[in-house]
């Protein structure tokens, strides 16, 4: 059985920068760490971080007074913020900054009076955040059909953002939609699904083709990685999101010949790894490595961190 290995996969910048600033904030003040939601949406991840002595909250108040809280990879609102500093909690910020991107693009968009609507799914953490910089300017849609029922106080001054983990087949239909129903739409001054979605989700588009089955290491609550699942199935394929190897269905390799594997961007290597392990002792799997794009692009640490190694100096 031939395996394609995509690269891209697994983490992306946002995702590495997020991972470490709480690395190194339990190396600098030790537990007990809270973190404002799930870091990133990673089961392995998040588990890994719990044995280590760091706390989930979803919600501000869980967090004793005068705490230290990481806001996640996703993105706070400014509501949140306000809650943290009425109880005078220590914040270091790990959001990923082509969230805060579209964060800012909100912000902008409200000021100069447009009504905004943000493409993405209501509940998701991001979606959350970003909806929260002016939620009375902000319409959330989630499909072409949703569009059809918008309605604006001007239709000439109208603006569109979308979360950043969309599938770009998703998002094209409804962006297509939003431009005929409002032929004057302002859009973002750049593509708010960023590089590493778009890139994984390529990966996919190209390598799928060759492939008889499509899997991809990711937890059920990661966007990113339920998009590379759709990406597949929608070409046709046989695809199933996975956490780690040990959810492998035998019968998902009857009459298969070549398997297409790849990882969300919130998805550890090693759990690739321990997959690649599996297929090649239980199905005779030999790797090739099948390159689409090379990345490059690293975060700085927030400037949130910085200020809390000098002050922990």
């Amino acid at each position: 059985m031939k395996i394609l290995l995509a690269n891209p996969r697994g983490f992306c910048a946002g995702v590495n920068m997020a991972i470490d600033v709480v690395d190194q904030v339990l190396q600098l003040k030790g537990p007990p760490v809270y973190v404002f939601h799930e870091i990133v949406h990673n089961r392995h991840v998040v588990d890994g971080f719990r044995e280590r002595g760091v706390t989930f909250v979803d919600s501000i108040n869980e967090v004793p007074e005068g705490g230290l809280v990481i806001y996640s990879a996703h993105g706070i609102s400014p509501a949140v913020r306000q809650e943290a500093k009425s109880r005078r909690l220590v914040e270091v910020d790990a959001t990923c900054p082509l969230v805060t991107k579209v964060h800012l693009e909100v912000i902008r968009f409200a000021r100069d009076g447009y009504t905004i609507l943000f493409i993405g799914h209501r509940k998701h953490d991001e979606a959350i955040g970003t909806v929260g910089e002016s939620p009375e300017n902000i319409i959330v849609v989630e499909s072409p059909e949703d569009v059809e029922k918008v309605q604006v106080k001007d239709p000439n001054k109208v603006a569109f953002v979308t979360q950043t983990t969309l599938s770009i087949f998703d998002a094209t239909r409804i962006i297509a939609a939003l431009k005929a129903k409002f032929p004057n739409i302002k859009a973002p001054p750049k593509e708010d699904i960023c590089y590493a979605t778009t890139n994984r989700q390529n990966a996919v588009s190209e390598l799928g083709e060759e492939a008889d089955l499509v899997l991809v290491i990711g937890s059920k609550n990661s966007s990113n990685s339920l998009r590379l699942v759709e990406t597949a199935r929608e070409m046709g394929k046989s695809a199933y999101l996975i956490d780690d190897q040990s959810e492998l269905e035998r019968e998902w390799f009857e009459g298969v010949t070549t398997v297409m594997v790849t990882a969300g961007a919130s998805a550890p290597e090693h759990l690739v790894q321990a997959l690649l392990d599996r297929l090649k002792h239980d199905f005779g799997g030999e790797i090739e490595l099948r390159t689409v794009v090379q990345e490059d692009v690293s975060f700085e640490p927030p400037k949130s961190l910085k200020r809390l190694a000098v002050i922990a100096s």
